[in-house]
């Protein structure tokens, strides 16, 4: 059973690391299946940067009987990530000092901000235990901090990231919110509703996108091919129809806010080395490569398996790159069911 989107306001101020004290934050969510009498038979999915909570739509090819995702066997559960549009707290979000959103004085937030909010969605929901927690990309970055921040994860599914954003990563959100800062309509973060910055937030999709897939995939799918109307190549028209469609869902600061997130990501940072913060994780855990990642070369997943006491790595053939990870569902399905079924299960109750 899915109710949709819900909504739920935290009565305590959420403080992030930098010390920004966020009042009565509200957290979204979704959730499939029942949750049995233990609270403990959960999935727990993470979304990446500009995913939602509709974890059945997105992650379709993992979701239904008898596949990674099985309502009549888990209780499924999306948290949007905290700075995210989708209904969390986040620049979008009104801010009640003001009466009027938040914009660019919403706080630069870390990875770990988002995972502590969602920490304190789960106690309030008086959720016991994390059957298995799962995500890619931005999302494995939670799926990991999960595992070391708090002991209710039995295992854990990583997919596309490593132990730490590589300066190479950094360096392409950069560029991104540069584009963002670049459009005249940016006005240093207070647009207003009516006139954001579509073109700088369109430009940065575009520069997304090239990292998200690889090169034979451009190749495959356009070639030097021209559009029909001879003006661009076809290339260039997927570029800007994938600019566009992002510019009609999504928010710049939430992008520039998400983006400056994924580059705090660095599981060592205040803490000690990454042997010492990731040998202490002895949880079944299952790491995941795509062959053409340019944004998180398989390398990053390699070292971070070897690093885990009890991981398991995996590689995903596939010519899509980066973006795999939300295309080759068969191969998904097949890798993480294999893990599943392999993995010793927690004490669960009916």
């Amino acid at each position: 059973m899915n109710k949709g989107v819900q909504q739920h306001k935290l009565k305590e101020p959420f403080v992030t690391e930098s010390g920004y004290a966020i009042p009565e934050p509200l957290v979204a969510y979704q959730t499939w299946g029942e949750l049995n009498n233990a609270r403990n038979n959960v999935f727990l999915v993470c979304h990446a940067l500009t995913g939602n909570t509709a974890v059945d739509e997105w992650f379709g090819g993992l979701f239904g009987p008898g596949k990674t995702l099985d309502p009549e066997q888990q209780f499924i559960i999306c948290i949007n990530s905290l700075g995210s549009c989708y209904g969390t707290s986040g620049p979008t979000s009104q801010n009640p000092e003001t009466g009027r959103p938040y914009r660019i004085d919403f706080p630069e937030i870390t990875i770990r901000d988002m995972v502590r909010l969602q920490q304190k969605l789960l106690d309030e929901l008086q959720i016991t235990g994390i059957e298995l927690v799962i995500g890619g990309s931005m999302g494995g970055m939670q799926a990991l901090e999960w595992c070391i921040m708090d002991d209710r994860p039995r295992s854990a599914v990583f997919v596309g990231m490593g132990k730490a954003h590589s300066p190479w990563a950094i360096g392409i959100s950069h560029t991104q919110r540069q584009a963002i800062y670049n459009d005249p309509n940016w006005k240093e973060g207070y647009y207003s509703a009516d006139q954001p910055p579509k073109k700088g937030l369109a430009l940065a999709r575009m520069i997304a996108m090239l990292s998200y897939r690889s090169d034979a995939d451009y190749e495959n799918k356009f070639g030097r091919l021209p559009q029909e109307d001879g003006d661009q190549f076809q290339v260039e028209s997927y570029l800007n129809y994938q600019g566009q469609k992002l510019v009609e869902r999504f928010d710049a600061v939430s992008y520039v806010r998400l983006s400056q997130a994924m580059d705090s990501h660095d599981v060592a940072r205040n803490r000690s080395s990454y042997q010492r913060v990731l040998g202490q994780l002895d949880i079944p855990a299952l790491v995941i490569g795509i062959d053409t990642d340019l944004l998180y070369p398989v390398q990053e997943q390699q070292e971070l398996a070897k690093l885990l006491p009890d991981a398991r790595y995996r590689e995903i053939r596939s010519a899509h790159g980066h973006d795999a990870f939300l295309m080759e569902f068969e191969q998904m399905n097949d890798i993480i069911t294999s893990f599943i079924t392999e993995t010793p299960k927690p004490t669960l109750s009916s």
